[in-house]
């Protein structure tokens, strides 16, 4: 494999929409309720929440092989370090000048929106560390759903839209819940389909503590409840436009329901990110028009 495809596959490109459709949403709003848009907050804001997940991704890339939970036989997409494409040495480098670099771009983002944003740059790289490293990992427990609703979605969406406002929105805490909702669901089918190998490598997530029937119900609801969310951050008949992703996120659930265990669910997971993605999108595109109800 060439350095440029094993750095990818380490970076996990397919996964960075997730972090995108949150600043666009917050943007979006931002831009209903005053009129204008900062490019250069934007700009500075995208790259941030970009470099925090590309350092995540790496730290838990070569966290998880040093740990034994990733293994050449691991049934999801190959992993740079456990392949052994990069040297961990390599890849922890990597992780630490992605938060780094993170970090500059959060001090102008700290210079637009002061002390609230200093808290929020801090947290969030602190979390991205946490979720791999440490004592007690986040990826290990039954709270890494959690942290996705929350950071991307809840308080992505609502930082992005206080840094082009200088307030907090309720309206903007709405637009995260209903984005952070399927980006759990990703990490939810993630473990789901890793949670043999997980559970031997004592592991505790959600996926293993839940029996299967239930995964797929947390699923169903993470999938399905931001619909129901819709009406109350949109105004008729703006939110029909992200109404017409129901039918794809439906099958979604029951592709996840139906489909076998292991592998078989890679396509599903891939399926699932995209539809984050463009639920970000469409919603973001629905609140162009004007002020939301």
């Amino acid at each position: 494999m060439s350095p440029l495809a094993a750095w990818l596959a380490a970076i996990r490109p397919r996964t960075l929409g997730l972090s995108v459709s949150p600043v666009l949403l917050g943007t979006a709003l931002a831009f209903a309720e005053t009129g204008r848009v900062h490019a250069g907050v934007f700009l500075a804001t995208l790259l941030a929440a970009l470099l925090i997940q590309i350092g995540t991704n790496l730290h838990n890339d070569v966290a998880d092989f040093l740990r034994g939970t990733d293994t050449p036989e691991r049934l999801g997409p190959a992993r740079a370090t456990a392949q052994g494409w990069l040297s961990p040495q390599a890849v922890s480098r990597a992780a630490v000048l992605a938060f780094a670099l993170a970090l500059v771009a959060g001090l102008f983002l700290a210079w637009v929106g002061g002390w609230p944003i200093v808290v929020l740059g801090l947290v969030s790289l602190a979390a991205g560390a946490a979720y791999s490293g440490g004592p007690w990992p986040l990826s290990s427990l039954p709270v890494g759903e959690l942290f996705v609703f929350l950071f991307f979605g809840v308080l992505a969406v609502a930082g992005s839209h206080y840094l082009q406002t200088g307030y907090w929105s309720a309206a903007a805490l709405l637009g995260g819940a209903i984005l952070g909702l399927p980006a759990a669901a990703v990490l939810l089918l993630n473990n789901f389909r890793d949670r043999h190998g997980d559970a031997r490598a004592g592991r505790r997530t959600l996926a293993i503590l839940l029996p299967a029937p239930g995964s797929h119900r947390a699923y169903a609801v993470m999938m399905l409840a931001p619909f129901a969310l819709l009406p109350g951050l949109l105004a008729w008949p703006a939110w029909l436009l992200p109404m017409l992703l129901l039918p794809w996120a439906w099958r979604l659930t029951r592709d996840f329901w139906h489909a076998p265990d292991g592998r078989a669910l890679n396509p599903v997971l891939a399926r699932t990110a995209r539809f984050q993605f463009w639920l970000g999108v469409s919603v973001a595109v629905s609140l162009w028009p004007g002020i939301p109800a």
